[in-house]
């Protein structure tokens, strides 16, 4: 056995955008990459929920053992009343895992461990790491495209065609909210339409909430996952607590499954749990005893609320200022006052991007997406203007 077989990987671009932006000396450099919060000085704080929280965690706890692959039970259940309600709880269970992405890993895994199809359908664009999630299980991805990036709105008819040639047993990943890269969420029409295939195709959704509480609200941000897990017989949901709660660098997640039985659904994360067991073992437990705590004290959640609040507000008004400003050149940003949540997906070629980046020091994925929580109110008129600026540039 040896490892000089090995072929040296490519690192992941937008992450090695992060010391691209931290050595670069220019002042007002604007760093829209990276998916985090920031507030309107470019901090991404932690939340003073968060904080209260922890004080009563350093204060209370008394034991760093092992809780098991399951990880915080109460924490779990919490979770699933924030997201499902108090009264959708039929035939669910979760259990706690390390982020989102490890609950999309924890997913992918079932699906490859399932009887009958390993297919699942992906709309595109996504984001960057779901096709290798689900690729790294051995699903067979089939794609299809969900997006016009010109126009920057949904192919709905496109779609709802794709979801239509699914074979019966095809697993679907579907946002439930603030999509990832685009921020363009499907109507309440179209939500019922792909619910309807959904069900008439027997299809098993894969739903990734990752923004929960930064689009519309929380109950409303939710709204369409509800739906879905009401009609179908069965769904995985990965749930991240990251953003809303800004435990990025703590690992907060959680898989659930819903189910046709409590039989069922124990089955099936008994499975999950052994197949954590094989990789992490347990989540760690700092960031989700946080999260339970604050959605256990009233008032921590009222705090945390208003925090969320503020953020979303904050969102919404730089997609406003955004919108307000018409034209960059042949791109329409009235479009993002459409979008919900911390990303849009702007029809740049890679030319423009790297010239924004080298001539304004604004930076921002490669696919051209953009994290607006990374802009502040007082930069949208210097970014606005570097739009036009390397617009005018191609076009001479």
């Amino acid at each position: 056995m040896s490892l000089s077989h090995l072929q040296p990987q490519s690192p992941d671009p937008l992450l090695s955008l992060i010391g691209d932006v931290r050595r670069d000396p220019r002042r007002g450099k604007i760093d829209l990459s990276v998916g985090v919060y920031r507030d309107e000085s470019g901090c991404t704080p932690v939340m003073a929920a968060v904080k209260q929280a922890e004080r009563l965690l350093l204060e209370g706890q008394e034991s760093k053992s092992y809780l098991g692959p399951e990880g915080d039970e109460a924490f779990v259940a919490h979770v699933a009343d924030l997201l499902l309600g108090t009264d959708n709880r039929s035939h669910v269970r979760g259990i706690q895992t390390p982020g989102g992405t490890a609950a999309l890993r924890l997913a992918a895994d079932l699906l490859a461990l399932g009887d009958g199809s390993r297919r699942i359908w992906v709309g595109l664009p996504t984001w960057s790491n779901h096709l290798p999630i689900l690729a790294a299980a051995g699903l067979d991805i089939r794609t299809f495209d969900a997006y016009d990036t010109v126009t920057q709105s949904l192919r709905v008819e496109a779609t709802l065609a794709a979801l239509n040639e699914a074979r019966p047993g095809d697993a679907v990943l579907l946002q439930a909210c603030c999509h990832n890269p685009t921020g363009m969420d499907p109507d309440a029409a179209t939500w019922t339409a792909i619910t309807d295939i959904l069900v008439q195709r027997n299809l098993l959704p894969l739903l990734d909430i990752a923004y929960q509480g930064l689009g519309d609200g929380l109950d409303e941000d939710a709204w369409a996952l509800r739906v879905i897990v009401e009609a179908v017989p069965e769904a995985i949901i990965a749930y991240s607590c990251n953003k809303n709660f800004g435990l990025y660098r703590d690992r907060v997640g959680a898989l659930f499954v819903t189910g046709p039985s409590d039989a069922a659904v124990e089955c099936a994360i008994g499975n999950a749990k052994t197949i954590a067991r094989t990789s992490y073992s347990m989540p760690p437990d700092h960031g989700a005893a946080v999260v339970r705590l604050i959605l256990g004290d009233q008032a921590l959640t009222a705090m945390w609320r208003d925090e969320l609040n503020a953020m979303r507000a904050r969102l919404l008004a730089i997609r406003q200022a955004l919108a307000d400003a018409g034209m960059a050149g042949t791109l329409d940003l009235t479009t993002v006052a459409q979008q919900k949540g911390m990303f849009s997906l702007l029809p740049l070629g890679r030319d423009l991007i790297d010239r924004l980046r080298m001539e304004h020091a604004i930076y921002m994925a490669p696919n051209g997406r953009v994290n607006l929580a990374g802009l502040p109110m007082a930069g949208v008129g210097q970014f606005v203007d570097a739009l036009r600026a390397v617009a005018r540039h191609k076009a001479a």
